[in-house]
């Protein structure tokens, strides 16, 4: 069964534990304006795109896998008029081509598993960045020190992944608890509501057991120990 986060983030305009002031509060981390140049990788609906775009009148270059995700990011970006800043392409992040030194900025926003983790995300970011630009990664860490379980390790092991990609540390965004449960509680309703809705289904037997499992662990366990955070760093 492939899961359908097309279902699960329906309702989701930011598909991250974030909200729209810490989005604005990342582009002035990353020094971004009119003339800013920012990539952003596994973009999905553009929510943190049009945020940016909006607020800073900067010009985007995303990239989303999901067909229906880059559908849904474009139609948004018209609505909103910012076509003539965002632009939204089809394609897998992990193959897109990366010019050295081209971007101002480089976003990846919860979706490092493209590369592996962090650092290879870092480390595939940075060099697309120009000197003195910024690479903005959103990552899951766990709150306790010296724990790595299931790809993610604690917070100092993340900045130490991030920071080998050649990067310095400049910001620090983290999910709050509000954050976390909006952005979980979002998945929630979405799910009872399309098993309600589609009861034969030959997957909402293995949909409703992988959701109800992963909302059990979240309130057991995750949502005291997991934390997520987006790391910003400049290039030297």
């Amino acid at each position: 069964m492939t899961w359908p986060w097309e279902v699960a983030e329906r309702d989701h305009e930011i598909q991250d534990p974030t909200s729209a002031d810490k989005i604005r509060l990342l582009g002035g981390y990353l020094r971004l304006d009119g003339t800013s140049r920012v990539l952003d990788i596994a973009c999905g609906k553009a929510g943190p795109a049009i945020v940016l775009a909006a607020a800073y009148g900067c010009r985007i270059q995303r990239v989303e896998l999901r067909p229906q995700f880059a559908d849904e990011a474009r139609a948004r970006v018209a609505e909103r008029g910012l076509d003539g800043l965002v632009s939204i392409e089809t394609a897998d992040g992990a193959a897109y081509p990366l010019e050295p030194d081209a971007w101002d900025a480089a976003l990846c926003l919860g979706a490092s598993f493209v590369w592996g983790h962090i650092g290879d995300a870092a480390r595939t970011l940075g060099p697309a960045v120009r000197p003195g630009g910024f690479v903005a990664i959103g990552e899951p860490f766990w709150r306790e020190p010296g724990i790595e379980a299931d790809g993610f390790v604690d917070l100092a092991a993340t900045v130490d992944r991030f920071q080998s990609g050649g990067l310095a540390l400049t910001g620090l965004i983290a999910a709050s608890e509000d954050d976390w449960d909006r952005y979980e509680s979002l998945h929630w309703r979405a799910l009872e509501e399309w098993l309600a809705a589609s009861p034969e289904h030959p997957d909402a037997g293995p949909i409703r057991e992988r959701h109800l499992a992963s909302r059990d662990d979240y309130l057991r366990s995750q949502r005291a120990r997991l934390g997520w955070a987006i790391f910003a760093g400049r290039k030297s």
